[in-house]
């Protein structure tokens, strides 16, 4: 696993190659439920730019306040850095910029929450594809297991001889099933109930995972992630709960004449 490839001389960083495939492949995702629901697949586009300018401004904003105490000499250089983009602070940055364009375009509604969930989903698996090429040190603690790996020439390089469990496969398998799941629901389901499945499973999916990660615990021995996933499960839970007191959660069938 190498941080860059090298192309007629030019050198290209695998992480970023696959950061932008995310957002192709979300852009697509989005154009085709836009077409569904009738609206111009175009605004495809304009959703997929709100998305990386608010989750970049997130996720530097993040990284910014994790890292206090290491950026704080050099804070502008820190923040225009290339390095350093938290998951969690970019989806709350990108959800902003998201729902700022929702309300300009008047689609401000639950629809556009499900559709963005799928296209999360799918971007969040792909991006890991990118932690697991350049080996940026999103992998697991040490581990002997038969499919253990080893990331010797990664931007965060493993020890010689050391292999370690590779989380960000795991990640991508698991977020891959999550995204295929909830665009099978996308219509059998009432407006929400896809979103907050997202928040329910992706806040679970990571939360497992960290027990694997080389994160450090920060309280009751989890890990930042781990309370922000729980924060996103409970969100998540009590949002269908409700919705379940409200009625069935299963799309009504359109009556026919």
């Amino acid at each position: 696993m190498k941080p860059e490839i090298h192309i007629l001389g030019i050198s290209i960083k695998t992480f970023g190659v696959m950061f932008a495939l995310g957002f192709v492949a979300c852009g697509l995702v989005v154009a085709r439920r836009l077409r569904e629901l009738d609206r111009p697949a175009d605004w495809a586009y304009e959703i997929v730019f709100a998305a990386l300018v608010g989750g970049i401004v997130g996720a530097r904003g993040y990284f910014v306040i994790q890292n206090w105490s290491q950026v704080k000499h050099d804070l502008i250089g820190s923040v225009f850095s290339g390095s350093g983009l938290v998951w969690y602070g970019g989806a709350v940055g990108g959800a902003v910029g998201v729902v700022l364009w929702a309300r300009w375009r008047q689609m401000l509604q639950l629809r556009t929450f499900d559709m963005c969930a799928t296209a999360l989903a799918l971007g969040y698996a792909i991006g890991r594809i990118g932690c697991q090429v350049s080996g940026d040190g999103d992998y697991g603690i040490r581990s002997s297991l038969p499919w253990a790996m080893g990331y010797p020439h990664g931007t965060v390089p493993t020890p010689p001889g050391v292999t370690v469990q590779p989380t960000p496969i795991y990640e991508t398998v698991a977020m891959c099933l999550v995204a295929y799941c909830l665009w099978q629901l996308r219509d059998r389901v009432r407006p929400g109930v896809v979103f907050a499945l997202y928040m329910v499973l992706s806040g679970a999916e990571r939360f497992l995972v960290e027990f694997i990660r080389r994160n450090s615990e920060v309280w009751a021995g989890l890990t930042a992630p781990q309370l922000e996933s729980v924060a996103l499960v409970v969100v998540g839970s009590v949002w269908l709960f409700a919705m379940t007191r409200s009625g069935s959660i299963v799309a009504a069938r359109p009556t026919t004449a």
